[in-house]
């Protein structure tokens, strides 16, 4: 598994890379690479979202400095901003993953495994993807599949500030409460560190061995 750590990247750089990945991964030209980043602040809509998620007009949006993208992934209306860990596994997920199931609960099996690194205990809802805490949800995914190699991903509420989930109703889910790992440990948590934690959980989940990644830092 390739790592890719991004580090603070616009949102449409990343997402026109993600395409480029992708293409890559179905010629088999790369492994099963996880790019992770932090973006500048977005709202982006699935394609199976509702316009009436999103809560405030588009030129709203802009005067706040949000960015709005209608993107390919499932789901409904999601934030992204600083503070926020995305990542994006370019996957195969037919190989060795026995489908787009079992990846998303492998997903979500790693970031309840890297909650638990922060001695918080994250947990799943049924029929409801993504991850909550007993403060709220804090992990919420979105991905798309073409040719059996995904892209999109999670996002996990790091610092996140949490007053842009009001521009939205989170992932469709009316009266959802969003919170944050800084929220729930009331300090801030290192982003490096939740880095090291989701990429050696990843490791464990998907190559049962940590040790087999390969970490590239792009400036």
């Amino acid at each position: 598994m390739h790592i890719l750590d991004l580090g603070y990247k616009d949102y449409k750089d990343v997402w026109d890379l993600q395409k480029t990945l992708h293409s890559k991964r179905v010629e088999k030209q790369i492994p099963n690479t996880l790019m992770l980043v932090e973006h500048n602040p977005v709202i982006t809509m699935g394609k199976s979202g509702h316009a009436s998620n999103v809560l405030f007009p588009v030129e709203h949006l802009k005067e706040r400095g949000v960015d709005f993208y209608q993107i390919e992934r499932g789901g409904d209306a999601t934030y992204h901003g600083p503070g926020q860990l995305v990542g994006y596994p370019i996957f195969n997920v037919k190989d060795g993953l026995a489908g787009i199931k079992p990846f998303i609960d492998g997903i979500e099996q790693a970031i309840i495994a890297s909650l638990s690194d922060f001695r918080i205990k994250g947990y799943r809802k049924d029929k409801m993807i993504g991850v909550w805490t007993e403060k709220g949800k804090v992990c919420s995914i979105g991905v798309a599949v073409k040719r059996w190699v995904s892209f999109h991903g999670f996002a996990l509420n790091v610092n996140t500030d949490l007053e842009y989930f009001y521009l939205i109703v989170p992932c469709g889910l009316r009266n959802v409460e969003m919170t944050s790992m800084k929220q729930i440990l009331g300090q801030a948590v290192s982003m490096d560190e939740v880095k090291k934690s989701v990429i050696k959980n990843f490791g464990k989940v998907f190559i049962n061995d940590s040790n087999k990644t390969c970490l590239e830092k792009i400036i």
